[in-house]
């Protein structure tokens, strides 16, 4: 990046720091603030970065940041769409296209993820891309925001790589790829013909995965609105939860949250989760 690019990237990140309150994005105010706005480590905070390294970008300084962290940034910062792709140019970065891991989430979407904080919950696109988690979404499910490509969708990873379907037991595996498939078909159909992205993975998951190929020949659709789940933790046993889902108006995002089954002992699992977040509880 030219040493002009990094001090306007600085100055744009400033001025969206200094107009967004604390409670904005789910933080306590706290007395004595000397600062409009969010504090410098309230965002790197947020966006899961260093203190330090988010001091050198609003200096104009550092390194150019990666796709990942411009993600990170811009959603901690609450950027409308038109900032998102402002901020990746200044980055000298490409837009990522929608859908895509690092794609921009809609704010409403982020704000109401923000106040669901005793509640996991989390944002993806119709492919099933994870945009965004909340810290109990995270300890429930992992941290899914390092999977890039195909990967990064939970369906197709669910076909492709056995190991992903841990997250639940086995009795419940055939439930949950018939509803994938059905669920993707009916994703794919509204976004149309002319689509590329989801044409591509429907493509692979057909070529290499039997049984996606068996499912997908049935011609079965439906979204998935509410389902009843069971999670496998690693430290607290199974979580048996209601998921729900909110779709945004275009449907390409939707905002999932899990409340426990009444008389399962989930409830006071996820209270005892929500203390100890992604902590092993057993020696390794």
């Amino acid at each position: 990046m030219r040493a002009a690019g990094y001090a306007e990237l600085g100055t744009f990140l400033r001025s969206r720091r200094e107009r967004i309150r604390p409670e904005d994005v789910g933080l306590v105010p706290g007395p004595r603030r000397r600062v409009p706005g969010l504090r410098r480590d309230e965002v790197a905070q947020l966006a899961g970065a260093s203190v330090d390294y988010y001091n050198e970008l609003e200096r104009g300084a550092g390194s150019q940041p990666s796709e990942q962290m411009l993600a990170a940034i811009g959603r901690a910062l609450r950027l409308t769409h038109d900032e998102w792709n402002h901020l990746y140019h200044l980055a000298e970065r490409p837009v990522p296209p929608p859908g895509a891991a690092t794609s921009h989430v809609q704010p409403g979407m982020l704000d109401l993820l923000t106040r669901l904080g005793p509640t996991p919950a989390k944002v993806i696109t119709d492919l099933h891309v994870t945009l965004a988690q909340n810290p109990l979404a995270v300890a429930l499910l992992g941290d899914q925001s390092h999977f890039t490509g195909k990967h990064a969708s939970f369906a197709y990873r669910w076909f492709m790589d056995p190991a992903s379907r841990a997250v639940y037991p086995e009795a419940d595996h055939d439930t949950q790829s018939q509803a994938f498939v059905a669920d993707l078909r009916a994703g794919a159909a509204r976004r149309g013909s002319k689509d590329t992205e989801a044409r591509s993975m429907i493509a692979e998951l057909r070529e290499g995965s039997a049984e996606f190929a068996e499912l997908w020949d049935r011609h079965d659709v439906a979204f998935r609105r509410r389902d009843r789940k069971r999670i496998n933790h690693p430290e607290l046993g199974l979580f048996d939860v209601s998921c729900l889902n909110l779709f945004s108006e275009d449907g390409r995002q939707r905002l999932l949250w899990f409340t426990p089954t009444p008389g399962t002992g989930t409830a006071e699992r996820l209270e005892l989760l929500a203390v100890i977040g992604t902590q092993k509880l057993t020696a390794p």
